[in-house]
């Protein structure tokens, strides 16, 4: 019963959208009002994200039965949202997000779907792992279509659509799928180190890609720091991202964070957030050219603020491994060329030959077309050397293989006051925001 009526109260009240180019100078201003939930916060952000909108400032409210936030939004040159269409699609796909099923949370495995097959792989990271996954999916006519991959803490975990060669449709035939779970399984265990991989067939429902890496990643517990030897670390201290949990008030804990500003980052923290069943119930979001801060007054949905000392580290590792999975390391590479058959294949066998390790991927083909940007360095974490790049350019072709960034190269973000000093200080200003929303709420 209390299930219907929840449904009836968001049926009688649906969520409202205004966007509006003239309340701050340099962004557009969405504002989202709805009858509060466990997750819309997550399905705001994710259609803001899916649309490639970077989110410069935030402000969140959803304390008791109603969910208002205001995002400061601009396109990928920097600019306000001026197309008309744009602007009606962000506010049609917000106001229907009430009703979006959330992403499964289903085990690892092969998933059919109508236009392709979707592979879910999760393993220990190592060089040349993906070329062997990609070797594998040649030999058996599987033709990717698009992917995406992440490493991080010595874990990797991957989704991969891939269709039929033959027929350019779904693989459904039970026996091969089995054979593509089994072969790639095999592949994915590799020595006995750290942990062995696991697959299943899981059923179908909808998904978010990226939202489904943070899962298979989270359950793979590559939170748990790893530290291998003659392998640098991840992240060097000065650009780590810092996490701070206080128990400011009796109701509520407070998350602190700091770390090098990047797109999508919001998401990746509330996703997290989300699937550790943690409700932001206030908060803001402020980035600049370099840094990105952000301050949430969460709690469990079981009403609790945190109590232990193992959940509050648990936490923090968890939201440093949501921040850091889809840094951007290493040198990138993008490759436009035609699509082909084993194409994947080829292209991370030379990188494997050529003593590149791939840190992440993104794979898509449209139009008989192939577009990759893979994120490399060598196998010690280290930049790659430039000759490496020449070479393995001139093996593939210096048109169809462009280098784009290296963000080892980037610059380090100005060390800043305390973590704690800045806290107070944003504390006041999401306070006298909240006031403001509430003032504004009665007027």
């Amino acid at each position: 019963m209390d299930d219907e009526f929840a449904k009836l109260v968001r049926r009688v009240n649906q969520p409202r959208v205004v966007i509006d180019n003239n309340a701050c100078e340099d962004a557009t201003v969405i504002q989202v009002d709805s009858v509060n939930k466990h997750g819309i916060l997550l399905e705001v952000v994710q259609v803001l994200t899916d649309m490639n909108l970077t989110i410069t400032k935030a402000y969140i409210s959803s304390d008791g039965g109603w969910f208002m936030d205001v995002f400061n939004v601009v396109d990928n040159d920097g600019n306000k949202i001026r197309d008309k269409e744009v602007m009606d699609y962000i506010q049609s796909r917000i106001e229907t997000s009430a009703g979006f099923v959330p992403s499964r949370r289903g085990s690892v495995g092969v998933m059919p779907a109508e236009e392709h097959t979707s592979i879910e792989l999760a393993g220990t990271d190592r060089p040349g792992l993906l070329s062997e996954v990609c070797a594998v999916l040649a030999d058996l006519h599987c033709n990717v279509v698009n992917a995406e991959i992440w490493t991080h803490n010595a874990r990797a975990a991957a989704v991969v659509h891939v269709t039929d060669d033959s027929m350019g449709c779904a693989i459904s035939d039970p026996k091969r799928l089995s054979t593509i779970k089994e072969l790639l399984c095999n592949v994915l265990k590799g020595s006995d180190d750290l942990k062995t991989a696991k697959t299943t067939l899981s059923a179908p429902g909808v998904m978010h890609r990226e939202r489904r890496l943070h899962q298979i990643m989270f359950a793979d517990r590559d939170y748990e720091r790893v530290e291998k030897a003659g392998v640098r670390a991840v992240e060097e201290g000065s650009s780590r991202p810092q996490v701070t949990l206080l128990n400011i008030e009796k109701d509520y804990t407070v998350v602190t964070m700091r770390s090098q500003d990047r797109p999508k980052l919001l998401f990746d923290i509330v996703c997290t957030l989300t699937d550790m069943q943690y409700v932001v119930f206030h908060g803001m979001v402020n980035t600049g050219r370099i840094e990105a801060y952000q301050e949430f007054y969460i709690r469990h949905v079981d009403g609790l603020p945190i109590s232990s000392e193992a959940e509050r580290v648990r936490v923090i590792q968890c939201l440093e491994a949501a921040i850091e999975r889809r840094a951007s390391e290493g040198l990138e590479l993008e490759l436009c060329t035609d699509d082909r058959l084993g194409l994947l294949s080829d292209i991370t066998r030379i990188f494997r030959e050529n003593s590149l390790c791939i840190r992440r991927a993104l794979i898509s083909t449209k139009g008989g077309k192939a577009k990759d940007t893979f994120y490399v360095t060598d196998v010690t974490g280290n930049p790659v050397d430039p000759k490496i790049i020449d070479s393995i350019r001139a093996q593939i072709g210096h048109t169809a293989l462009q280098v784009k960034r290296n963000s080892s190269l980037a610059p380090k973000p100005p060390h800043q006051e305390t973590t704690m000093g800045h806290f107070f200080g944003n504390l006041f200003k999401a306070r006298t925001f909240q006031n403001f929303k509430l003032i504004r709420s009665y007027s």
